[in-house]
């Protein structure tokens, strides 16, 4: 507790993420023009915070589902310039619209699920701490990892397991899941995915229920159906010359991320059209990539922070030229 009474340190506390490749981001972000910037999943505020020390001329939006990342990061960010709003990167379009912002100056979206909600073991996102099966990002939504785990079929299941958790033994985990129901809590869970994959598999590639904890999550939230039209979304909204970062955490994520910015990029049809004439109504690249590929975090941080290592960066810059837009 601060000597104030303590509120803003115990929001912080609840909420405390380190955010993840700061100074990559920055790097890209700080040279966006003055206007309205757009932080489509604000967290703590952490990347928000950065971002607004080298640039405080900056005005800033953060959006985020989870009404406990609301709350760290109204107070974090409290006088710098910041509206916070409740909402997830799938609807930035509305609440651009209800803020009465047409244009932004740039846009980050870091995907994936925070320190925060895996440390607190009732919100039930993590297999090491006992806890309900929930996994809802907002507590206010109505399906929760209980119904997945205890409700959904076993096709449903394997469906899930494969398409968001690149999991092998999805046959065998659904199956078991089936068997076992009804499975109470998160640890519960853990040791019927455990029991189920073949013992030496068990002993590779961290902890054997990390991917049906990740794919079930996944479908609790529908976070994956809503990276391409927000993308898209913020990409048209952006004005010349603007900027944007996206991270993402596993390979689903970043194969919708980098077929949007290829797509945006013009870069699939570079290879449709090599050698050939494009088409007279074929539209020009929104954005150019910077670089083209990804880039992962630094040794140092990954050290620092483990929860990091799996973390993809992708940047990209609006193109055209600068025009009195870029007042947002």
């Amino acid at each position: 507790m601060n000597m104030n009474g303590g509120t803003s340190t115990a929001i912080e506390r609840r909420f405390v993420h380190h955010p993840v490749m700061v100074t990559e981001v920055v790097a890209h972000l700080s040279a966006v023009p003055s206007g309205a910037f757009l932080d489509a999943t604000v967290g703590g505020g952490g990347h928000a915070r950065a971002l607004l020390n080298a640039r405080p001329d900056l005005s800033l939006i953060g959006l985020d589902r989870d009404p406990s990342a609301v709350e760290a990061a109204t107070t974090a960010l409290a006088g710098r310039g910041a509206t916070i709003r409740h909402a997830s990167f799938g609807q930035l379009g509305d609440a651009l619209d209800s803020l009465g912002v047409t244009r932004i100056v740039g846009s980050l979206f870091d995907f994936g699920v925070s320190s925060p909600q895996l440390d607190h073991p009732e919100r039930g996102f993590s297999y090491r701490h006992d806890g309900p099966l929930d996994m809802r990002m907002d507590g206010g939504q109505q399906l929760s990892a209980d119904e997945v785990v205890n409700k959904w079929s076993a096709s449903e299941l394997i469906k899930i397991l494969r398409s968001y958790g690149d999991e092998r033994y999805a046959n065998r985990i659904a199956a078991a899941i089936a068997s076992a129901r009804p499975i109470a809590s998160t640890t519960a869970l853990a040791e019927v995915v455990r029991d189920a994959i073949p013992a030496p598999a068990r002993r590779r590639g961290g902890h054997p229920a990390k991917r049906t904890f990740q794919a079930i999550r996944i479908a609790v939230n529908d976070e994956l159906n809503q990276i391409e039209p927000a993308l898209d979304t913020a990409i048209d909204r952006m004005v010349p010359d603007s900027r944007g970062v996206v991270l993402s955490y596993h390979s689903g994520e970043d194969r919708i991320v980098k077929q949007v910015l290829r797509r945006q990029a013009g870069l699939d049809d570079e290879a449709r059209f090599r050698g050939l004439p494009r088409p007279a109504a074929h539209m020009p690249p929104a954005i150019e990539l910077v670089p083209r590929g990804s880039r992962r975090p630094r040794p140092a941080e990954v050290a620092d922070n483990p929860r990091a290592s799996s973390a993809r960066f992708r940047a990209f810059v609006k193109r055209g030229a600068a025009t009195d837009e870029g007042e947002a």
